[in-house]
């Protein structure tokens, strides 16, 4: 039998940020589809930096990246369901952001090799959501992580496993 991973209890503080993470990427991806929210949107491409529309009247995104920011958004409610996997999604994501910054100043938003189009406010944002996801992440992990079956009250985990002690 395949153990569950599922906290039974309260949500730590970094649970509640990745959840939180997550469900702003989905709302950016689902946003991006919606004509209106996304101007210029008859000229929204599968990729490429051709694309022109604009989420927000700012940001430049595609039938790719609103995919991307979808599947992103869905990870980190999936992974907020453990303390574990929830620093590592913020973590991981905001070194993925990162590099995306770096990828987007280097590349430059003309060229064909800019496959994700991203323009000067794309590539600010993803520095901002970088540093904030692990920021996030060194902040909130270093509060009590639950004992596998426990759960967290106030600042003391107190365990669920029978013949064990409350801490």
């Amino acid at each position: 039998m395949a153990a569950s991973i599922r906290m039974k209890g309260a949500r730590t503080g970094l649970q509640k940020a990745a959840l939180g993470t997550g469900a702003v990427f989905c709302l950016a991806g689902i946003l991006g589809f919606i004509p209106g929210i996304t101007s210029n949107y008859d000229s929204l491409r599968l990729a490429g930096h051709a694309s022109e529309a604009l989420l927000l009247g700012v940001f430049q995104v595609s039938v790719l990246h609103n995919t991307v920011h979808l599947v992103f958004g869905a990870a980190g409610i999936l992974m907020s369901r453990s303390h574990p996997q929830a620093r590592n999604f913020l973590i991981y994501g905001g070194v993925i952001y990162l590099v995306l910054w770096l990828y987007g100043l280097l590349v430059g938003d003309p060229t064909p090799a800019n496959f994700i189009p991203a323009n000067d406010a794309d590539n600010w944002l993803h520095l901002v959501l970088g540093l904030a996801m692990i920021a996030l992440a060194v902040m909130l992990a270093r509060g009590p992580a639950p004992a596998a079956g426990g759960a967290v009250t106030g600042n003391t985990v107190k365990s669920s496993a029978p013949g064990t002690r409350g801490r």
